[in-house]
């Protein structure tokens, strides 16, 4: 939802700043690398109890995710090599954030909630997957309610205060899954619609085929003695 909102307005923003960062020799892979690094930290301090260290270095690992793009397009390097690995850096980096507060619950709580990030994680991979399968076919799923956006802001207000975080969790699932229901009539209509299309130009090859084949007959029938 912020990602539709904002996401074009704060890329246009930061294209000075991403011009300025490529001249240092500064790549955006290696940004997008940081990230997935600084992610890694946050899981450890968080997983130790260290809350507002995590939650310091979550909002530190935004940066350099939010920078590498406008890097790439300053630097005339973006394309798909770079949009594959930030792509797959973000999946890592969820990975990484929701199985440190896995680790938190595990140590603080008996019993199965431990399993209510990885619950979060599962739900937030299935609309990754959505958008991925749905554009790799030539539609859109993007937006709902709970992109990465929503959910990265929502477990920082989780780890602000602490007391709320069971609470927050389990809205942070529910959204997804409200998101991921979202994304699969969005792209189940698109894909009504444009059946239709697919069928008449299967059907108009078929008959072109035949056409063809049968005038190829007719021809050789012709010039045969």
């Amino acid at each position: 939802m912020l990602d539709g909102r904002w996401k074009a307005n704060i890329e246009k923003g930061l294209q000075p700043v991403g011009a300025n960062i490529g001249r240092t020799g500064i790549k955006a892979d290696h940004l997008t690398a940081l990230g997935v690094f600084m992610a890694a930290g946050a899981a450890v301090a968080i997983g130790m109890g260290q809350l507002r260290i995590g939650l310091l270095l979550l909002v530190l690992t935004g940066l350099p995710d939010a920078l590498d793009g406008a890097v790439a397009k300053a630097s005339g390097t973006a394309g798909p090599r770079g949009a594959f690995f930030d792509s797959v850096s973000d999946r890592v980096s969820d990975a990484l954030l929701l199985g440190g507060v896995a680790w938190y619950l595990a140590g603080i709580h008996p019993g199965r909630i431990s399993l209510l990030p990885m619950a979060v994680l599962a739900a937030s991979l299935i609309i990754s997957y959505q958008r991925a399968k749905a554009e790799a076919l030539g539609f859109d799923a993007k937006g709902g309610i709970m992109e990465r956006a929503e959910r990265v802001i929502l477990l920082g207000f989780a780890l602000l205060f602490d007391s709320l975080l069971i609470g927050v969790l389990w809205v942070m699932l529910v959204l997804t899954l409200v998101t991921a229901v979202q994304r699969f009539v969005k792209v189940w209509r698109q894909a009504s619609v444009e059946r239709p299309q697919v069928a008449t130009t299967r059907r108009l090859r078929r008959r072109t085929a035949r056409s063809t084949s049968s005038w190829q007959r007719r021809l050789r029938s012709r010039h045969t003695p």
